[in-house]
């Protein structure tokens, strides 16, 4: 059912694969890569299934299950393999009112992008917890909007491993967000094809004298990333299928600070200045299992459509140069 319908009127959900084979978890979707069952033994399985990125829009208005789902064994269920703290306002001390917090477990790829590994809505305390997670090094992203539509800058605290408990996480406050818009093409080269994609907004930090981007998370969009989907359209060029999207994104540069061991983080404020953003997008397989597609399957811009700096400023709308995918199958 859709929030934007009073009537909460229930929306079919379309199957692809699903209603044959069944839902898979990839294993690099499972806390240590695997599980193994012996003979005559049984496995305890806890399923996390991120409901807020398993939808994908059609264009035609209909709705189809992308499922993104991690496990583990419970008995990797404990403090040593679980990272939880609490978010809270900078000024207040206390938990945000109304809106919405997204929080994202991230590891950085080859790429020197960080990817999202798991993500959570906190509770209307702020709360927020993830498990299992495999042994390895983490940056925790944050990002969130009030009930009257305030926007906070993202924070990230890096270095955090799993046991780790961040405590109070403070976000700084950033006036309303502003808006991303942009489209994207895909094609065989020579032909229109449709495919899935995943679309994340990314801003720029630096650890250890390296920059990494991180994926901010959507909060007025209750995500991390977006999902959606190209299709036929009066809009798209020729010989393409195309989607559009918007991203409401924080109109302010990230909040930064290493894990400290404590009752709280302590985030340098948001630097000044002007306030860039990359818009990175992924190309899937259509109604297929995480199953990447074209040549190549990840494009970014930096760019708007007028060829400057993607920046943008609180309540203003910026639009990012096309993406467009070739080599699709």
């Amino acid at each position: 059912m859709l929030t934007s319908d009073p009537m909460g009127t229930p929306q079919t959900l379309q199957l692809s694969s699903e209603s044959h084979t069944g839902i898979k978890i990839p294993s690099g979707q499972i806390a240590g890569g695997k599980f193994i069952v012996a003979a005559g033994d049984s496995k305890d399985l806890n399923l996390d299934f991120d409901a807020c990125a398993s939808i994908v829009t059609q264009g035609n208005g209909q709705y189809r299950l992308k499922p993104v789902l991690h496990g583990g064994e419970v008995a990797l269920q404990s403090s040593s393999s679980s990272i939880s703290g609490t978010v809270i306002d900078s000024v207040t001390r206390q938990p945000i009112v109304g809106g919405t917090t997204v929080v994202a477990v991230e590891q950085t790829d080859t790429g020197g992008v960080d990817r999202v590994i798991m993500e959570t809505v906190a509770d209307s305390n702020g709360g927020f917890a993830f498990c299992p997670l495999p042994a390895g090094t983490y940056d925790v992203v944050i990002s969130a909007v009030d009930g009257t539509g305030i926007a906070y800058a993202a924070t990230v605290i890096t270095g955090v491993q799993p046991g780790n408990s961040l405590g109070n996480v403070p976000l700084t406050a950033a006036l309303v967000p502003a808006s991303i818009t942009g489209t994207i093409t895909s094609s065989t080269g020579s032909a229109a094809i449709s495919v899935d994609l995943s679309v994340s907004a990314l801003q720029s930090i630096t650890v250890n004298s390296s920059t990494v981007l991180v994926t901010v998370p959507i909060a007025a969009q209750s995500l991390a990333t977006a999902t959606l989907f190209t299709a036929a359209g009066a809009m798209c060029a020729a010989n393409t299928d195309c989607a559009g999207y918007t991203l409401a994104v924080p109109a302010a540069n990230p909040s930064l600070g290493p894990f400290t061991a404590g009752p709280a983080q302590t985030p340098a404020p948001p630097a000044a200045g002007p306030v860039n953003y990359t818009i990175d997008a992924i190309a899937f397989v259509s109604g297929a299992a995480p199953q990447l597609d074209c040549t190549p399957s990840n494009l970014q811009t930096n760019q708007t459509s007028m060829s400057t700096p993607l920046v943008v400023v609180s309540g203003g709308p910026a639009t990012a140069a096309i993406l467009s995918f070739t080599g699709c199958n």
